[in-house]
C-alpha cells in the first residue's frame, strides 16, 4: 500500500511538472522533498517532504534574465547605503536599503549596497540573486 501512495504521488508530480515549467524550483523542491519524506517517514513523510520542498523552492526562484539584465544596467538609486549584515540570498535587506522596482516586473525590486546589485522580493524584501 505504502508502495503505490509513493508511486502515486510521483505519478502526481511528473504530470504537474511540465504545466508548471514557470515554477520549475517550486516543483523540483516539491519532488526532491517527497522523495527524501518518503524515504524518512514513508507516506505521511512524502506529504509533508513535499510541501516543506515546495516552500523552499519557491523561496530561492531565480528571476528571469530580461529582470537580471535590467538590473545590471539600470541606474543605481540617488542614496548611497552601507550596511553591516552580509547580503545573502534567501535573507531580506534591511529596512535602510531603498528598493526599485523593476519596470513590468512587479514581482522583483533591486538594490545597490555599496556597489553591489541585489534582486529581490518587493513584498518580503527578500535577496533572490545577488549580481557579482
Amino acid at each position: 500500500m505504502k508502495t503505490k501512495i509513493i508511486i502515486l504521488s510521483a505519478a502526481v508530480l511528473g504530470v504537474l511538472a511540465p504545466a508548471a515549467s514557470a515554477q520549475q524550483s517550486t516543483v523540483n523542491g516539491a519532488a526532491g522533498g517527497a522523495v527524501t519524506g518518503a524515504i524518512v517517514g514513508g507516506p505521511v513523510g512524502a506529504a509533508v517532504g513535499g510541501i516543506v520542498g515546495a516552500a523552499a523552492g519557491t523561496a530561492i526562484d531565480p528571476p528571469p534574465e530580461r529582470v537580471v539584465s535590467y538590473v545590471e544596467t539600470a541606474p543605481a538609486p540617488s542614496s548611497d547605503v552601507v550596511v553591516k549584515e552580509e547580503i545573502v540570498v534567501g535573507k531580506p535587506l534591511p529596512e535602510a536599503v531603498v528598493v526599485t522596482p523593476v519596470p513590468d516586473s512587479p514581482k522583483y525590486a533591486y538594490a545597490v549596497v555599496g556597489e553591489q546589485r541585489v534582486i529581490v522580493d518587493p513584498q518580503t524584501r527578500t535577496v533572490v540573486k545577488v549580481i557579482h
